[in-house]
């Protein structure tokens, strides 16, 4: 059977409970959002191919248990990740204080030069707000990586986000040597489209 996608990615999502990692997965995944989702147990992953500049890529997207007690369990799939996204919640600042642990944890278990995204989820909750954008690109442009805003609920940002991130390490993987040498074009015109999210 012929392969359906030229690529394949693995991406891992950390951040603390309950900041929404399960939802912005299964939006992306599946375009649905249930908000009474439990913690996730340990390790779970969705699947979905996108394209890429033309390429078919296949996202292997992870979520992993923001709980302390499943850190052993999650920390072994930091490993082999392509991609890594943190995300925090704009209404809870130990949230996004605790962005920093995770960092952390990266450097200690992760690949070196593994591309990597921080996300600041739940902004359709205006209202609540405790992190300021301008603090969040802030702290992303301190560690040189890309920066979003998103909403699994009212789905802004979320395919566009996976869709950054998949180009950035598309990009990585044709600089490689050893890789088809072939450059890959990336071209910005896809950045504006917007998203295809209904909400019901």
């Amino acid at each position: 059977m012929a392969k359906k996608y030229d690529f394949l990615f693995k991406l891992l999502l950390i951040g603390d409970s309950g900041v929404g990692k399960t939802c912005l997965i299964i939006r992306f995944a599946e375009d649905n959002f249930n908000s009474t989702y439990i913690s996730t147990i340990g390790i779970d992953f969705k699947v979905k191919t996108i394209e890429v500049d033309g390429k078919k890529v296949k996202l292997q997207v992870w979520d992993t248990a923001g709980q302390e007690r499943f850190k052993t369990i999650t920390t072994a799939y930091y490993r082999g990740a392509m991609g890594i996204i943190l995300v925090y919640d704009i209404t809870d600042e130990k949230s996004f204080e605790n962005i920093q642990n995770w960092m952390k944890s990266i450097k200690e278990n992760a690949s070196a030069g593994v591309s990597r995204m921080l996300l600041g989820n739940k902004c359709d909750i205006e209202a609540k707000r405790k992190v300021t954008t301008e603090t969040g690109e802030k702290l992303a442009k301190d560690h040189g990586i890309r920066f979003f805003e998103t909403s699994a609920k009212s789905c802004i940002n979320v395919e566009e986000s996976f869709l950054a991130l998949a180009r950035d390490i598309l990009q990585k993987a044709s600089k490689k040597p050893g890789t088809t040498g072939r450059e890959v074009k990336i071209t910005s015109s896809t950045e504006k489209k917007s998203s295809k999210c209904v909400l019901l």
